[in-house]
């Protein structure tokens, strides 16, 4: 962890959250403890940066 931002510390547990939500954002988010709209915020910031963020509703990556 040393050496890794907190947007770094923080993308892993998202994604894998969402991964185990097979995309389900709303869940997601509930589970994670954050509004739906923070979240959507950092999945587009991910997309944006190149990060690959399960679909919504699917378990696939986008």
């Amino acid at each position: 962890m040393v050496g890794r931002t907190v947007a770094d510390v923080e993308r892993d547990p998202i994604i894998d959250t969402l991964k185990h939500t097979i995309g389900n954002r709303t869940h997601a988010a509930k589970i994670l403890g954050i509004p739906i709209r923070t979240l959507r915020n950092k999945l587009n910031a991910y997309v944006q940066e190149g990060v690959p963020v399960p679909a919504s509703g699917a378990g696939e990556t986008a």
